[in-house]
């Protein structure tokens, strides 16, 4: 009798709630467990005490863990977050817990989503089973901009997101002051969509990289590239108004240079031809080698010369670049590779010299592509 390979269960959606203290997360995240969108779903909070959670409980299944009305199970954190995947992973395995079929964490306590984000994704047993569909930033309207403006911690959970949610914008009677938070957010991350609170929780949690059967959604809409080199074309013709604006007025308006948002930016590399894995995979090393703590994001659609059929999807936190997942077929027309940064305190023009080094591109002042990986240093700054 011949044994039939166990196929692999596809892999389940998680989604980070994030957001600075006072954002509304807590409220958000209620809304949001009353919503039939989040049945077979798992959320993952620091301690049930910090959330008011007594009108949504059912029953205590488990210690730590409790069965919620909205038919979703809610587990706290009891030391290490990988130990928790895993011990959900255990349970549901062996049938002790519904087949949940998503999770969300809610990351009170936790300033920055990117511990969560290389705990999943750097875990090769956690990257296989749970597949990061995106993270969801809450923003207070009210107090937003003052909160991007004193804390950086609030800028880059703001960067890194694909879904930003407004809470409390019916405290806000002045809509400039709203439409302006709004310019600045999209200037930030130019590849989120911008929600408000009460946007239904199928567009809240929808959107990334992974549908909840586990398939490759919509890749062009988790890219978002035309926002971004949009916003990119915006940034180059504002700068230059404000130059002239200098040059003929003897004065000009600038941002304060000290505001956090100056220091990160997003922006798409494309080559229309296709890239050798090998290529690929040295100039992705040397990146986040030289520069990982400074890339917060790197989501890509790349075409392989060895397989130019079935692009290659990257998605990258810091040093850590997900297990990439191949598709099946090109999601549109357009098949040049797409790599979008959204970066903290490093130039467009690094990158590209590096991109352009390794894709054998001329350019002025180009590195050499052999050098470099033979000195990482000399691209540091």
């Amino acid at each position: 009798m011949t044994n039939t390979p166990m196929t692999p269960p596809p892999p389940i959606p998680l989604t980070i709630l994030t957001g600075f203290l006072g954002a509304g997360k807590t409220t958000l995240l209620n809304r949001m467990l009353k919503s039939p969108a989040l049945q077979d779903t798992v959320v993952i909070i620091n301690e049930f005490g910090e959330i008011g959670l007594d009108h949504l409980l059912v029953e205590t299944i488990d210690e730590g863990m409790v069965l919620l009305s909205a038919g979703c199970l809610c587990c706290s954190v009891r030391g290490d977050l990988i130990a928790t995947l895993e011990d959900l992973l255990r349970k549901r395995d062996n049938d002790r817990i519904m087949s949940f079929r998503r999770v969300i964490i809610e990351t009170t306590g936790l300033a920055d989503p990117a511990p969560i984000l290389h705990a999943v994704l750097y875990h090769p047993y956690l990257s296989m089973r749970y597949a990061v569909e995106g993270v969801v930033t809450a923003i207070d309207a009210v107090n937003g901009p003052q909160t991007l403006d004193a804390h950086r911690e609030a800028v880059k959970q703001a960067a890194v997101a694909e879904r930003i949610v407004l809470t409390k914008t019916d405290l806000v009677h002045d809509r400039t002051s709203l439409n302006g938070l709004r310019e600045r957010l999209r200037q930030l991350n130019p590849g989120a969509a911008v929600l408000k609170a009460d946007a239904p929780v199928e567009e809240i949690i929808a959107g990334g990289l992974f549908d909840l059967d586990g398939k490759i959604a919509d890749v062009a809409e988790w890219l978002k590239t035309e926002a971004v080199e949009e916003a990119e074309r915006s940034s180059h013709a504002h700068q230059h108004e404000h130059h002239h604006h200098h040059h003929d007025r003897g004065h000009h308006h600038h941002h304060d240079v000290n505001r956090h948002d100056e220091r990160i930016r997003a922006f798409c590399l494309t080559s229309d031809q296709p890239i050798r894995q090998g290529t690929l995979d040295m100039f992705l090393d040397l990146l986040r080698s030289s520069q990982g703590a400074k890339l917060l994001r790197v989501k890509g659609l790349v075409a392989l010369a060895e397989d130019p059929e079935h692009p290659v999807v990257i998605h990258g936190v810091q040093h850590v670049i997900h297990v990439p997942a191949i598709l099946p077929r090109w999601p549109s027309e357009d098949r040049r590779s797409r790599i979008v940064f959204i970066v903290d305190d490093l130039e467009r023009e690094t990158v590209e010299k590096l991109w352009n080094a390794f894709l054998g591109h001329p350019a002025v002042d180009q590195p050499d592509a052999a050098a470099l990986a033979d000195n990482p240093l000399s691209l540091r700054r």
